[in-house]
């Protein structure tokens, strides 16, 4: 089988030779290190981890939608330091309008200072003119006009709240509907009605893809930045859309990423269609697909799950995580993945020792 039958058969409860080992890509930071080691070469670490490099750690292959559609705000905003500090701290606003506080050799996320988009007059002249469909956003791509590949392609449907949280910040988006509900739910209507007619477009271009996936990013440690029910009435409803639009072009498997602990908006995501959670971030919450499977029934799928931090510890470490996968792989229709990109503190020889005992396991 290929690696793309295998993920297939797992996630569709069918037989399979032998469990595909995922992995989710890796920090810059890390390649390097790795590299410093002498593990990779410089051309490993240009092309962040892909191909060569993933071999060398045992890993098959990435989950990651092999088609983007350009949905987002377009075009983005210049990059432009606004202000740089005595000790190197800089306040520059990035591609989405945000002004960050970035030091040049922190690895972390940059903190959130200020956003452009406030008001229904920043709305109307710096944002709704970024967010108006052309097809150009949705180009052809003649290597997805066939049914006959190897490698498993997924498309890209967008993001309907994660980069609006991006543009107006998390407390500006609770203030927004708090203030102003008919412009936050305009918001949320523009850009749902943009990643419905990327796919739309995509799709009647006879391009053949094996699951649709989201992005959304919007949960931490304690639960959903945006109140469930008002993600339920607001944003639900596009989920359905787009869902009904790719299960119509015969794409079964729906998957999104969102980090951080989920559980509260895991059925309304499986109400609107989406059906395969991914990462499945352990963290300090204990994530795990057991639950929700207990829960939700075999419609609800997963890839990810797997406790990445473990790289950074031992064998005996990496030994324990891989028992606690095992009656979650013996659920069916779940696929461990390192629950992240793998960070700087990771240790090449724990990855390696980790896929090869996968595979010793499984195939």
């Amino acid at each position: 089988m290929t690696n793309r039958e295998r993920v297939l058969a797992c996630l569709n409860y069918q037989p399979y030779d032998r469990l595909p080992i995922i992995h989710f890509g890796f920090w810059w930071e890390t390649l390097a290190k790795w590299r410093d080691e002498g593990h990779l070469t410089d051309a490993d670490v240009q092309e962040w981890g892909r191909t060569a490099a993933i071999e060398k750690m045992g890993f098959d292959l990435e989950w990651d939608p092999a088609y983007h559609c350009r949905y987002n705000i377009d075009p983005a905003f210049e990059y432009e330091v606004l202000e740089e500090k005595p000790d190197g701290t800089k306040l520059v606003r990035n591609w989405s309008g945000a002004v960050m506080l970035q030091k040049d050799d922190a690895g972390s996320i940059p903190a959130e200072v200020d956003h452009l988009l406030k008001d229904r007059a920043s709305w109307e002249e710096h944002y709704l003119p970024r967010l108006q469909f052309s097809e150009a956003r949705a180009p052809v791509n003649e290597a997805f006009l066939t049914d006959v590949h190897d490698d498993l392609r997924g498309l890209h449907c967008g993001s309907l709240f994660g980069h609006i949280r991006d543009w107006i910040g998390v407390e500006g988006t609770a203030y927004m509907y708090a203030d102003d509900e008919e412009l936050f739910t305009e918001i949320i209507d523009t850009v749902g009605n943009l990643c419905y007619r990327n796919v739309e477009t995509v799709l009647a271009h006879g391009m053949r893809f094996d699951f649709a996936h989201f992005w959304e990013d919007i949960c931490f440690k304690n639960g959903p930045l945006i109140n469930p029910a008002v993600f339920d009435e607001k944003v639900g409803p596009h989920y359905k859309r787009i869902t009904d639009l790719v299960k119509q072009h015969g794409i079964d498997i729906i998957s999104l990423d969102c980090d951080g602990c989920i559980d509260k908006l895991v059925p309304i995501w499986l109400e609107n269609g989406v059906n395969t959670m991914f990462p499945i971030e352990v963290g300090t919450w204990d994530a795990s697909i057991a639950p929700w499977r207990a829960q939700y029934g075999q419609e609800l799928r997963g890839v990810g799950g797997m406790n990445k931090t473990v790289f950074a510890a031992d064998r005996a470490a990496v030994d324990a995580e891989i028992e606690r996968l095992k009656p979650l792989i013996e659920l069916g229709g779940f696929i461990p993945c390192p629950d992240h990109r793998i960070p700087p503190d990771a240790q090449f020889e724990n990855v390696v020792y980790y896929t090869e005992r996968m595979r010793a396991i499984y195939g």
